[in-house]
């Protein structure tokens, strides 16, 4: 046996640790695991796996199988190490009869750390070494052949016996690029003897059998052995008197190549490391044929095909066990995400906002979409749409659906503007089980003694009386230390049992995802079972639902729980607040929404993502999709990447509501905003005649009005200057239709420069998808390299008339405001209860400015009327209704249900828009 100085791979283990401390130095929470698994009793490497793993500071997971494990049952432990975000690297300890190439091959090739799959095999005989994992046994012969036997391999004959699979293939390729000439046989080869002869290096793949001598090997040969058990105890037997020059045994090439799997681990976690960082996406995108005239909505979405969703998510760097899919073109996104690319710097963040929108919209959402299409689709950057889901009381109403439109959709749009994968249904569902835990818990309270009430809360079961967790955070909370229900005193138990709630103080209503006017007030509680407890009550749109305000802002599952249950629901009759918590509901609320707080994986026409969550109105409501779906697209996207989303109605609303209200949730710092504009709006801001849902428009709006544009830039400019208080650039969207000119187009570009846009752009999207939006595309990335300013528009800690004058005078450019007597007894109220730090959510009009629809362009020296204030605790903020404000929209003459139909032979939803 050779003689050398130091252990074999001690170099390699060092140089591996140097590398590993560097990445360390920067990623402290970076810790590599090799996942092994084994099947059978064999440890013969375990501690010297263990050992070299520990010594270069990575860590070591041994999965152990019986040893009669079936091929099935070995794959099904490797597809679970494939998708576990933890392991960086993968070995297989198995009889070499399990080693199929079914096995090998279900190995992901990034955690291939033995080079035996048939994918880094191809790299390396391809020559792309440098791209793969080369198997560490057979770099290990080389480098002991060379280094330690001190060997030029360069035309050596050499005879690789017994070798099979990955290493005989891995053994033949390095030898060849050595210049030697490799032969390849098995021990039961006819013409063995001869082969031995002639060879200057003798490779033993595996154990000799006995019949064959070892005076078949001439003296002078150099024979390295990377079996388990060739030349043990059974060396000298028979022939003693042989001589080699060199004599590598399979332990010295099982120390080295140990040695070197742990360097490649180390370059698996490199790798990892880099592709947390910012990976530029090999996303196939999918191919326009725009036509001329532009079809239907439906028939443009429905002429596309979408990929299927598991191949979007995998293109996006999303891991098979991070998705869960709903349907073809559907699915929810974990958020265990979060955590695995937490060290992921984020993109760059992009608002679309709006000036004052006519009644019919002006394409803030195909704005959204026509901008990530060009960024993805024709620019090659990474990019995400984050959507709100729309409410299906619009869909069958007036406005339609909110996919967007033309060639810049989300696709399949039938899906995406019904059911979707039922969030809002969760929403309904646990909004009205707390509506129903109000009133059921009057009517006991107010029909039981504190003795039946409280056996009925604490019921005997099994013989043994116990408080649930929520009644022990209840009994915490009313500041009573027991937890034997038994112990409590008469007055403990009246009020531990009794919420005593208001009901002229309930704020919580039910919610219906439907457009219906006859629920905005109602009569409950007249059946003869409730006992003539009624009350008048009333129900809201389901978006409107509180719950879906914290969906939209919470961060976490823990955070949504707390969340829910610090939801306020009335007032007790000595003027405490009664949550959720107090009802003892909030778990099930949880339960409810447990799914629901998983963001929606879609795609737009050209096969970019999109993430739909969450859907509050902008007018009584925050009106912005989830803090959840902002901050996954962030991570996805990388730092060179751009996440787009969308703020509901005019920048006045929905864009003041994301700084102040979204923005503070997240702690997320927009870089840019894209305000939308369209001519028609900016004529009616102008003087032009009104514009009415259903109604064909005049004929100022379809033929060139120069003036009428000009005098409705006025609100343009405003909306530009509102954006320019929080320090954020804008770039302006103008959203073209066909009966523009290109005057009117130039003039509102001119315009908006003028007033303080970083640029202004004219964009096509509508008829020719994200190849019309290039232009806004370099627009907005030119915007974001530049410093955002981001500011507050007010301190939270400011009195809670003071937050609302603030917003009403530098915002809708009021005079000042106006405070009905309702509303100041509930600014009062709440501020005495504690909750006058929030920010403020106006619930206002979308059509103008001030709190009347009729007064367009810029309004000014107005009063702005509060009717009434209420309070969202668990959303965090106080939403103040200014005029008359329904939160139950209604019904028109002739909704859209009059278009939608069901083809029953194709089941092909039409009439959509």
């Amino acid at each position: 046996m050779l003689r050398r100085g130091a252990r074999p791979g001690q170099e390699v283990i060092q140089n591996s640790k140097e590398v590993l401390s560097l990445l360390q130095e920067k990623n402290p929470a970076f810790m590599p695991v090799l996942a092994i698994i084994q099947a059978g009793d064999e440890n013969l490497m375990q501690e010297v796996n263990q050992n070299l793993a520990e010594e270069a500071g990575l860590n070591i997971t041994h999965i152990c199988l019986p040893p009669e494990s079936s091929e099935d049952e070995i794959i099904d432990e490797i597809l679970k190490i494939n998708e576990d975000t933890r392991v960086h690297g993968l070995a297989l300890q198995i009889s070499e009869n399990s080693f199929s190439n079914k096995v090998l091959n279900a190995l992901k090739p990034e955690k291939d750390v033995d080079g035996v799959t048939d994918i880094n095999l191809g790299k390396l005989v391809r020559g792309d070494a440098h791209e793969c994992f080369v198997s560490p046994v057979a770099r290990a012969i080389i480098e002991l052949l060379e280094k330690s036997a001190g060997v030029n391999l360069d035309g050596k004959k050499i005879l690789v016996v017994g070798a099979h699979g990955s290493l005989e293939a891995a053994l033949q390729c390095l030898f060849q690029r050595k210049g030697s000439m490799t032969m390849s046989s098995q021990w039961e080869t006819p013409q063995l003897q001869s082969k031995l002869h002639e060879a200057d290096i003798v490779v033993l793949g595996s154990p000799k059998p006995e019949d064959i001598p070892l005076s078949w090997i001439q003296p002078g040969t150099t024979v390295l052995n990377c079996s388990h058990d060739i030349l043990s105890g059974k060396l000298g037997c028979g022939s003693p008197s042989i001589h080699f020059s060199g004599l590598i045994a399979e332990d010295e090439v099982s120390l080295l190549a140990a040695a070197l799997r742990i360097q490649n681990m180390v370059s698996s976690g490199r790798r990892w490391l880099r592709e947390q960082q910012y990976t530029r996406w090999r996303l196939h995108c999918l191919k326009l044929q725009p036509l001329s005239p532009v079809p239907s909505d439906i028939e443009i979405s429905r002429a596309q095909t979408p990929k299927a969703v598991d191949v979007l998510a995998k293109e996006i760097g999303l891991l098979a066990d991070e998705i869960e899919i709903y349907g073809k073109s559907k699915a929810k996104v974990r958020l265990s995400l979060l955590e695995r690319l937490k060290d992921r710097a984020d993109g760059k963040y992009v608002l679309v906002a709006g000036i004052t929108p006519t009644p019919l919209g002006e394409g803030k959402s195909t704005v959204t979409i026509g901008l990530v299409q060009a960024l993805t689709a024709h620019l090659n950057i990474n990019s995400f749409a984050c959507l709100r889901q729309p409410s299906q009381g619009p869909t069958f109403g007036v406005k339609g659906g909110a996919a967007g439109g033309g060639y810049a959709q989300v696709i399949p749009m039938e899906e995406f503007n019904l059911h979707l994968t039922g969030d809002i249904h969760a929403i309904t569902a646990a909004n009205n089980l707390l509506a129903a835990a109000i009133d059921t818990r009057i009517l006991h309270e107010n029909t039981q003694t504190d003795k039946a009430l409280y056996n009925r809360l604490v019921p005997l079961a099994n013989g043994v009386r116990e408080f649930s967790k929520i009644q022990l955070a209840r009994l915490k909370k009313l500041g009573i230390n027991k937890t034997d229900p038994s112990t409590l005193t008469e007055e403990e138990v009246r009020k531990f049992s009794r919420l005593n709630i208001d009901p002229s103080t309930i704020t919580w209503q039910r919610v219906l995802d439907t457009n219906d006017r006859f629920l905005r007030k109602v009569t409950i509680g007249q059946a003869h079972t409730e006992k003539g407890y009624s009350r008048q009550a009333q129900f809201d749109i389901a978006v409107a639902s509180e719950i879906m305000a914290v969906l939209a802002l919470t961060d976490s599952l823990t955070d949504m729980k707390d969340r829910l249950g610090r939801m306020v629901v009335a007032s007790d009759e000595s003027g405490q607040p009664v949550t959720a918590e107090d009802l003892g509901v909030t778990g099930a609320l949880t339960v409810l929404m447990k799914d629901a707080i998983k963001p929606n994986l879609m795609q737009t026409l050209e096969g970019t993502p999109v993430f739909v969550h969450a859907g509050p109105f902008a007018n009584i409501a925050h009106g912005n999709s989830s803090v959840l779906a902002d901050k996954i697209a962030l991570k996805l996207v990388g730092e060179e990447g751009f996440v787009v989303t969308e703020a509901g109605f005019g920048a006045d609303i929905g864009m003041e509501k994301f700084f102040n209200i979204k923005c503070r949730a997240s702690g997320l710092v927009p870089n840019v905003v894209v305000l939308v504009a369209t001519v028609r709006a900016l004529k009616m801001h102008g003087g032009g005649p009104s514009v009415t849902a259903g109604v064909p428009l005049k004929r100022e709006y379809t033929e060139e009005n120069i003036q009428l544009v000009a005098d409705g830039c006025c609100n343009l400019q405003k909306q530009i200057q509102i954006a320019q208080l929080f320090g954020v650039p804008v770039v302006v969207a103008l959203n073209v239709f066909k009966t523009d000119t290109r005057a009117e187009i130039d003039l509102v570009c001119e315009l908006a420069k003028r007033a303080g846009a970083f640029d202004a752009v004219p964009c096509y999207h509508w008829s020719m998808g994200g190849k019309g939006s290039v232009d806004l595309a370099w627009a907005v990335r030119e915007a974001a390299s530049k410093r955002s300013r981001f500011q507050f528009l007010y301190d939270v800690q400011l009195p809670i008339v003071e937050k609302i004058r603030t917003i009403a005078q530098a915002v809708y450019g009021a005079r000042d405001i106006e405070l009905s007597p309702e509303a100041q007894s509930k600014i009062d109220r709440y501020t005495e209860q504690g909750f006058g730090n929030l920010p403020i959510c106006m619930a206002k009009t979308h059509l103008s400015l001030s709190h009347q629809p009729d007064m367009k362009g810029v309004p000014r020296d107005f009063i702005l009327p509060i009717s009434d204030v209420r309070a969202s605790i668990g959303a965090g903020f106080i939403y103040p209704l200014v005029g008359t404000m329904s939160t139950m929209p209604g019904l028109p003459t002739r909704p859209c249900f009059y278009d939608i139909d069901l083809d029953t032979e194709t089941e092909q939803v039409k009439g959509l828009f």
